[in-house]
């Protein structure tokens, strides 16, 4: 299983939410490109960044950090939050990212974004966010009538690269993963990687995912915070997706780039 720490950005800083709450939250640093050489420098392999203030305003607002995070990591970074448009994946691509995460537009136009799968092969993977079981798009900000596991059936017969899905009640809460939702939804679409994310908060709760058969882990808050050691989940997760696997799964992040 591949860890993958979690840059957010609103004004420039690297910040976190609580359950995506805006009003919640935490600055843990003003340069988001030391950040990332951080993470690297503990041995992650990819990054994933999100614009907080692109997926409020539906658009790609902190384009200078995003530049300055791809230069300075030196490995492939995954970025979501308010790409909605082709433009908007072609600028985020121009910016150096290896992979960019559609949300809200895969409720609004699931049409447009199988022809973005087609158009950009290997580089397009959608975030399911949900609450309750179901999705909720624009920052967050609105609850659908769509299942989650619905929309992943859906994705899957796009071609998305990966599914990144997040119980928001847990994001940013430090209470642990949803451990069985996620499984689930990785079963429903078996041919398709899936990457946990919310909630991570300690190397049992790594554990827990890898031996779940889970292709990724994001882990945010507990990092900055201190809860969890960079270096120890990724042997971590190695380890007990070997032993999962029967020692035959390759951990190596798939070259996206």
């Amino acid at each position: 299983m591949l860890i993958f720490p979690a840059i957010d950005l609103r004004g420039g800083h690297c910040v976190r939410l609580r359950q995506g709450d805006y009003a919640q939250e935490t600055v843990f640093g003003a340069d988001p490109a030391a950040c990332a050489r951080r993470w690297v420098e503990q041995g992650a392999a990819f990054l994933h960044l999100v614009d907080l203030d692109g997926a409020r305003e539906g658009r790609p607002i902190n384009a200078a950090s995003v530049r300055a995070i791809v230069t300075a990591a030196g490995v492939p970074c995954q970025l979501g939050g308010g790409l909605r448009t082709e433009d908007h994946l072609a600028e985020a691509f121009g910016w150096g990212v290896s992979r960019v995460i559609l949300g809200t537009r895969a409720l609004q136009g699931p049409d447009w974004c199988a022809a973005m799968c087609r158009r950009f092969p290997g580089r397009i993977a959608l975030g399911i966010d949900a609450r309750d079981g179901r999705v909720a798009s624009e920052g967050w900000l609105r609850d659908s009538d769509t299942l989650a596991v619905d929309l992943a059936r859906r994705a899957a017969d796009w071609g998305v690269a990966a599914i990144i899905y997040t119980d928001i009640q847990r994001d940013g809460m430090l209470q642990g993963p949803n451990v069985t939702a996620t499984a689930e939804l990785a079963g429903a679409v078996p041919a398709v990687p899936v990457i946990a994310s919310g909630g991570v908060s300690s190397l049992q709760d790594v554990a827990r995912l890898a031996q779940a058969g889970l292709a990724g882990c994001i882990i945010g808050r507990a990092l900055y915070e201190g809860g969890i050691d960079l270096g120890a989940a990724i042997a971590l997760a190695r380890r007990d997706t070997e032993s999962f696997s029967g020692g035959s799964m390759d951990s190596t992040p798939p070259d996206r780039s």
